[in-house]
């Protein structure tokens, strides 16, 4: 078995996205386009470092139904390694569900319920030898995503399975931001965030990324990094700040943007990009990806 690059830990579901050309409101009934395609924080940040030529393995949790033997087999055609799995026989395949229009994200739903109701069941191979031990724990990049109970997210924090791992973190929305908390001191974690869920992380309201990334890392966080949409991105961390423009780009789908900066900046900086680089190359991918160029 070909051993994993890269952890991708969390959601890895069916992405449901209604996408219309029109600018929509609440009761609008427009023509446009339904598609259903793999998705999730960890299967996103995963397929983005397929494109980086990296190996991704998935810790996750699917249901042994005909939906998730479809959305397993289309991971490991993809070039993931999905052996590592949890597969449930009682919980069903997670799924989200997302209207986007020419305004951009109008509401989304993420049914995630299995994921949760799973624990640390998904873990398991970082327990029993397979990925590692509490002896001889993981010491490579992990991606973890926020749909992971508070919980769970509290006991990672404070595991040794997790005490060498480069460990890279994100919320999976704005409601499920203050799950971070747990890990918000984490010595070895970076934290990715945009502007909404750095303030609801802080309790207040941030007008630049860079202010907020300061307030986060005072606060207490190792390393973290704030999007701001189309404006200037920011890192603060112990070697210091960082800023960076996004490319200004025709934005025609949201939905993955933020897991997709994530991963192209995970990417860069595990083949030795320097930090100001490593944001470009991460910003330069997600304008690629909310542009359509990539599909």
């Amino acid at each position: 078995m070909t051993p994993p690059d890269v952890l991708c830990i969390g959601s890895v579901l069916w992405d449901i996205i209604g996408r219309a050309p029109a600018t929509l409101r609440v009761g609008s009934d427009v023509p446009g386009r339904i598609t259903r395609l793999p998705g999730g924080v960890a299967m996103n940040i995963a397929m983005t470092l397929r494109r980086f030529g990296m190996t991704p393995g998935l810790l996750t949790a699917i249901g042994r139904d005909a939906e998730g033997d479809d959305l397993v087999a289309d991971a490991a055609r993809r070039g993931m390694i999905t052996d590592h799995i949890y597969r449930s026989d009682d919980l069903p395949t997670d799924r989200y569900m997302a209207v986007e229009g020419a305004n951009g994200l109008i509401a989304a739903i993420a049914d995630a319920h299995s994921l949760e109701a799973a624990g640390d069941k998904i873990l398991r191979p970082l327990v029993d030898g397979r990925l590692g031990s509490a002896a001889n724990p993981w010491a490579g990049p992990i991606a973890l995503d926020g749909n992971l109970t508070t919980a769970l997210l509290s006991e990672i924090a404070a595991s040794p399975l997790f005490a060498a791992a480069d460990l890279r973190v994100a919320p999976a929305s704005p409601g499920k931001a203050e799950r971070l908390l747990a890990l918000l001191a984490h010595p070895r974690a970076t934290i990715y965030v945009n502007l909404e869920e750095a303030g609801l992380l802080m309790h207040t309201r941030f007008d630049t990324a860079l202010t907020a990334a300061c307030a986060l890392h005072e606060r207490g966080a190792h390393r973290v990094l704030v999007t701001d949409g189309g404006r200037p991105v920011a890192e603060a961390g112990p070697d210091g700040t960082n800023e960076a423009t996004p490319p200004a780009v025709l934005v025609t789908r949201v939905t993955g943007a933020g897991d997709t900066f994530m991963a192209a900046h995970i990417a860069a900086e595990i083949t030795g990009a320097p930090p100001q680089q490593a944001l470009r190359d991460a910003l330069r991918a997600a304008a690629d990806y909310v542009s359509g160029d990539i599909a």
